[in-house]
């Protein structure tokens, strides 16, 4: 990448970020462009859809979430290892307006570039919640898909309730519930 190109795309993410953190994924990309000083068609010559904008705006929550799942696969207690990297995919689906339906969206669409996302949570996640059920902590019918599809709508039903802050941990902590065998 040409060095003009480059800064074009770490302007592009930047101002992407900032967008997105003031409006929700939703954010016009009009405006991405505005904030980055370049023209819309310069936006979609680096990212030719939303879905590849999001996808590489989430890139380092998405590596912190995967050095996260490392870090805990080795844990003594690992339903609570899994547990608290569940935590950590609520709170990251909930640092945008809008993401958790677009990450639940993803999660249907193998094509989408978010689903390029979703795949490498979805092994970390396994993981963890294979240690969980060997151990005997959590049912064996419980999928990993399941658990994500969850994560992403207690992340959207707490979005709903911004005046509630404990919702998405009481809505974890009912799943929860449920999950052990």
């Amino acid at each position: 990448m040409r060095a003009d190109a480059r800064r074009n795309h770490e302007r592009l993410l930047a101002a992407a970020r900032a967008a997105f953190a003031e409006q929700g994924a939703d954010a016009p990309l009009e405006e991405v462009a505005r904030r980055a000083g370049v023209g819309i068609g310069t936006l979609y010559r680096h990212f030719p859809t939303r879905a590849e904008l999001l996808n590489a705006v989430f890139q380092e929550a998405l590596a912190e979430l995967l050095d996260r799942s490392r870090e805990l696969a080795g844990a003594e207690a690992p339903c609570r290892a899994l547990v608290e990297w569940l935590r950590a995919l609520i709170a990251h689906a909930g640092e945008y307006r809008g993401l958790a339906h677009a990450l639940m969206s993803a999660s249907h669409d193998r094509s989408s570039a978010l689903a390029r996302c979703s795949e490498p949570l979805h092994s970390a996640g396994r993981r963890l919640l294979e240690r969980a059920q060997e151990a005997g902590q959590v049912r064996t019918d419980v999928s990993i898909g399941d658990l994500m599809q969850l994560t992403n709508a207690i992340a959207l039903a707490a979005e709903g309730c911004p005046e509630d802050p404990e919702l998405a941990d009481r809505l974890l902590a009912l799943t929860l519930r449920g999950l052990k065998g």
